[in-house]
Order: structure tokens, then sequence, then C-alpha cells
């Protein structure tokens, strides 16, 4: 081995820690129509939350989620469901829990609401929903 290839391995090994970013695994789950009934049987806190690609609101509450859940671990251990507004947003969940547009986020355990917010992206808002799940 020479040193060339010795220095490649190093950058290589780097490379490869950068990549893997954060130790913390966020928990997103996309809706496809089971998974918030398999959630709610656990009896453990988790967020449902209604999205859409294109909406600015729901773009600005990812980024303040991935904010939170980088910088407290307890809050990556939620589950996050992630409901395509324009493929579920008529669907029986949206209609049951009466979601009223995208960027809805709703925290639950079992079949209770805990709590909602709607169109919210300051941090300390969103972090207070998560701080109600975990108490």
């Amino acid at each position: 081995m020479n040193r060339r290839h010795l220095l490649a391995g190093f950058a290589g090994v780097s490379l490869l820690s950068l990549m893997a970013g954060p130790s913390v695994a966020l928990m997103i789950i996309p809706y496809t129509g089971s998974e918030v009934e398999a959630l709610a049987q656990t009896g453990e806190p988790y967020v449902i939350n209604f999205y859409a690609t294109w909406c600015s609101t729901c773009a600005a509450q990812q980024r303040v989620l991935d904010t939170l859940q980088a910088e407290n671990a307890a809050y990556a251990q939620i589950p996050i469901v992630r409901v395509d507004w324009d493929e579920y947003g008529n669907s029986e969940l949206a209609r049951g829990l009466a979601i009223p547009r995208r960027s809805t986020l709703v925290l639950m355990r079992g079949t209770s609401e805990l709590g909602r917010l709607v169109a919210e992206t300051r941090k300390d808002r969103i972090s207070g929903l998560f701080d109600l799940a975990m108490s």
C-alpha cells in the first residue's frame, strides 16, 4: 500500500462520516393508509403532519422540525406520519380529524388528540407540542 492509497482511504472514511450526519434518527413515516392505526395501537405519542410538497409553510415547519429533532434526541423518538395533502386531504383520516388545511400538525396518543397547530412555524410553539408529547 502506498501513500496515495492510504490518503484516499482516510479521505473516504472522513467523507463517509460527514455523509452520515448527526446520530439522531428521525422517525418520519410516509402515510399510505394504515400507519396511524398501527401507531395508535402502541399507546405512544405520535404526530400527524398534513403537508404538501409545494407548500411554503409546510417547508418552514419541516425546517423547524428538523432543527428541533437535531437539538433534542427525545423529540427524534416521536414518530411523525407525513400525510400528503394533495393525495389524502379529503381522506377519512383528514375528515375524521377535521383538518382544515395543509400545514397542520396533530399530536396524538392512541386515538386521542393531545394538541394541534395549524400553519404554525414558530419554534417555541412547535417545541411546545413535542413537550406535550413527553409529559
